[in-house]
């Protein structure tokens, strides 16, 4: 599998920086204690990103969701050979290999493919899984493309940065090409006719057909290594105990061809899933999903607000010591993306102390927040007449005093109409925290349609909730400005 998500280059390019911060190297110590940690610890935390089944995906059972699929087994199998507890630690795809290299997890299993290129950043088991690559194409076109040979000149999608988009590059270069981030987007652009065909791999191509009546496919044809296309278990460089025990447990797996019989639970689960794609059928999901959001933009906006009173105090501070690093982290917080803050304080300063998913992101959210809450601020007091100022000190007033009773509460109500909007951005952009496994409504998102293979429904669903938060949030800003200005 060569799937990515968004932000996978940028993660990658940040993990030097990283291990810089956290005190940690690429290298490992000549002293391999990557097993015993995991012994001693009792957990194995594995990394993987379920929106790709059958390898892994989200099913709910006895009404609870939770990870299933193929490489969740092969999870619990190596976990059980072990003897200790399995934890998955769900996140985009591209974060999975930058979760190895900076210690949040011990390995990832998420059907990566071993190539050159990942060897040189991780380790790799041997090869547990070898499905062979296809194309999905429309049934009616069945006859037309009886094979991949007749595909040369046709449209042809893979995802971005996948194993599929280089060998499409390499076998077709006579085609049109075309790159999307996500599976479910390229097959919803096949099924309207954007698309003649979509490169995937077999077993994720017979799962769309099988739950897809409109859908065929045909094999790719592709002369491949099989020790570069097929599925094997990522750990940091210089894991080589941890590897060798893997390795065990992959050839116990193979020896009893136990992945046919983790692709036939994976079908159960995937014929559970499509009995019913209802939306409603899925409200827990997107309830969830709100809940996190709501939760991530409530705080961060409440911490945004104060760390931002506490910035525009050391900008406006005659005391250059105090100014200047305001100014700095200002500046490098608005010129730098959300994403790129978010993968750094979950992977950098989180390598030093060890931050849930959903604590990173709500710190990574705030400071953000912060950095353009001060800058509101700073306008809210320039705005303010010399005079008030002036006034307050002909009174006794100090400047701590006149700056609490006298400056701050006009400027706050000069930029509430600011701060509201600043609130509904967060509301908004806090979706990027998905990347790195936070299951707020975008991450719910891409779990419902990997699930019911529907493209358009779950996305109409969250616009719905997305507008009804800023809708309901935005008359009850309006309400308080209404009552400021009454005042």
């Amino acid at each position: 599998m060569g799937k990515t998500k968004i932000g996978s280059m940028l993660a990658i390019l940040l993990v030097p920086f990283m291990m810089l911060f956290a005190g940690m190297g690429t290298t490992a110590s000549a002293d391999d204690n990557s097993l015993q940690k995991i012994k001693d610890a009792g957990v194995l935390k594995v990394a993987t990103s379920p929106d790709y089944p059958p390898f892994e995906f989200r099913a709910t059972i006895n009404g609870k969701s939770e990870d299933v699929g193929m490489d969740i087994e092969v999870a619990k199998q190596i976990a059980k050979d072990l003897g200790v507890k399995l934890k998955i630690m769900n996140m985009d795809f591209g974060s999975t290999l930058v979760a190895v290299q900076t210690g949040k997890v011990d390995m990832a299993i998420t059907g990566v493919n071993p190539t050159e290129e990942r060897r040189q950043s991780v380790d790799f088991s041997d090869i547990y899984y070898n499905g062979g690559q296809s194309f999905l194409i429309q049934k009616k076109d069945a006859k037309k493309y009886k094979s991949a040979k007749a595909l040369h000149g046709a449209k042809i999608g893979t995802q971005t940065g996948s194993l599929q988009q280089t060998l499409s590059k390499k076998y077709f270069s006579d085609s049109t090409l075309s790159s999307m981030e996500k599976t479910p987007n390229l097959v919803f652009a096949l099924k309207s006719g954007k698309l003649d065909a979509v490169g995937v791999e077999t077993p994720v191509a017979a799962t769309y057909v099988e739950n897809n009546k409109d859908l065929a496919m045909v094999n790719a044809g592709y002369t491949l290594d099989k020790n570069e296309t097929g599925a094997a278990v990522a750990f940091a460089k210089g894991s080589d105990s941890l590897a060798a025990a893997v390795n065990k447990s992959i050839a116990k797996i193979q020896k009893h061809h136990l992945t046919d019989d983790y692709l036939k639970t994976a079908a159960k689960y995937m014929k559970d899933n499509t009995k019913d794609t209802s939306m409603m059928h899925y409200w827990k999901y997107f309830y969830n999903g709100f809940l996190n959001t709501t939760l991530i933009a409530v705080v961060a906006v409440i911490f945004g607000i104060l760390l931002g009173i506490l910035l525009v105090l050391m900008k406006l501070s005659a005391w250059k010591v105090l100014s200047w690093p305001a100014t700095a982290y200002i500046e490098i917080v608005r010129g730098t993306p959300m994403m790129v803050q978010v993968l750094l304080v979950y992977f950098g300063l989180g390598a030093i102390i060890n931050l849930p998913a959903l604590l990173a992101g709500i710190i990574a959210v705030a400071l953000n927040s912060a950095a353009y809450v001060a800058e509101i601020i700073r306008g809210g007091i320039n705005s303010l007449d010399k005079g008030q100022k002036e006034a307050a000190q002909s009174i006794g007033l100090n400047k701590v005093d006149t700056m609490r009773f006298v400056i701050l509460p006009q400027a706050f109500k000069n930029i509430w109409p600011s701060l509201g909007n600043e609130f509904i951005s967060v509301v908004k952009e806090s979706s990027i925290v998905s990347i790195i496994g936070v299951s707020d409504l975008i991450y719910q998102l891409n779990v419902v349609r990997a699930d019911t293979y529907r493209a358009v429904a779950p996305i109409v669903v969250v616009m719905v909730i997305y507008f009804l938060m800023t809708f309901t949030l935005t008359r009850l800003l309006n309400h308080f400005e209404r009552k400021m200005n009454h005042d």
